[in-house]
């Protein structure tokens, strides 16, 4: 039979008594102690309880799909979109080797007989983040070409170094799940010593300012970037006093959808514009360019990024060729990138 109410209360005062207690007590106390142990572990599981939507909130709560906002930043829209870049900048103290090569081919026959264009362009660099949203990017350049049977350009083949570059850049805003947009700026000062089109040898300094944003259009699933590029550049033929001014305007947009847990596929859309003249002077004809890209996470720290553009319109305002459709004297018919990037 159970004690009743007052018997329960005597025992616990019998309790308190300590070891004058005419009734042993050690059990009792130890059903005490285990009773306030178990409000304690209640207590802190409350209270962890409590706190656990506050630190959601922190972090930026749960995504589309249960994935958490930290899922959707470490999604490097920097390298996501092809040619276009995105505006994401590593963390403080993160480094990076990167292999990036860009292939142009096509343009436009001489006369009769076999005729091919194709250059590859390869920079080799070292980028590190001395801060937050602040990236620096040291590289070195190849160039390999062949040409033969080209309009207005001389046979050529060879390879051969082609000067160095850094590029600076700083972030403004960072993409969250409370702001999808990103926003950068970077700044591209190089030397080459081969004309990019012509491949003469030549002493040749631009600096490239890009202006760089991304937007989450649906979190964790699809992406849009965008860059606008100013490009001047001053050189000098080797051999000669002649000197080449130009310039070259940039827009582009890419929207990339993940089609799997690490990878990320899309259309990208590019225009560009060639000037005679190192601040936009005088036009000569533009182009636009349309293909996919491909982004693949390989490992945690290796990534790979591929592009195919093709060029579907353009103009060149050369007499010779105002009525072709395609500006195949300042542009490639067809562009390939592949990026290869490892961090540490």
């Amino acid at each position: 039979m159970r004690p009743c109410h007052p018997v329960r209360l005597f025992l616990v005062i019998l309790c308190l008594a300590g070891p004058f207690s005419a009734v042993p007590a050690p059990a009792l106390a130890g059903q005490g102690s285990a009773a306030k142990g178990d409000a304690k572990a209640k207590g802190d599981a409350k209270a962890k309880d409590d706190a656990k939507p506050k630190d959601e909130a922190k972090s930026g709560g749960q995504g589309a799909g249960g994935a958490s906002s930290g899922s959707e930043d470490e999604v490097d829209t920097e390298n996501l979109f092809g040619f276009t870049e995105g505006s994401e900048t590593g963390k403080k103290g993160e480094q990076e080797i990167l292999l990036d090569s860009v292939g142009r081919f096509s343009k436009r026959r001489a006369g009769p007989g076999p005729s091919h264009y194709g250059v590859s362009n390869t920079k080799l660099s070292y980028q590190f983040d001395p801060a937050e949203n602040f990236s620096i990017d040291l590289g070195v350049f190849a160039d390999v070409r062949s040409v033969r049977n080209i309009a207005d350009l001389p046979d050529k083949s060879y390879g051969t170094f082609d000067g160095a570059s850094a590029e600076f850049k700083v972030r403004f805003l960072k993409a969250s799940a409370d702001n999808p947009l990103g926003l950068a700026v970077e700044l591209r000062p190089r030397y080459a010593r081969v004309l990019p089109i012509e491949g003469q040898g030549a002493d040749i300094f631009d600096m490239e300012s890009v202006l760089q944003f991304d937007i989450r259009l649906v979190p964790d699933t699809i992406w849009y970037g965008s860059n606008i590029s100013f490009e001047p550049s001053v050189g000098r033929l080797r051999g000669s006093r002649e000197v080449d001014r130009s310039s070259t305007f940039l827009w582009s947009h890419a929207v990339v959808a993940r089609v799997g847990k690490d990878t990320f596929l899309g259309p990208e859309l590019r225009y560009l514009r060639a000037y005679d003249g190192a601040f936009l002077n005088r036009f000569e004809g533009h182009a636009v360019f349309l293909g996919p890209a491909l982004y693949h996470r390989i490992t945690e720290k290796a990534f790979v990024t591929l592009a195919y553009s093709a060029q579907i319109a353009g103009h060149d305002r050369d007499p010779s060729y105002t009525r072709r459709a395609f500006d195949l004297s300042h542009f490639e018919r067809h562009a390939v990138r592949v990026k290869l990037g490892l961090e540490f």
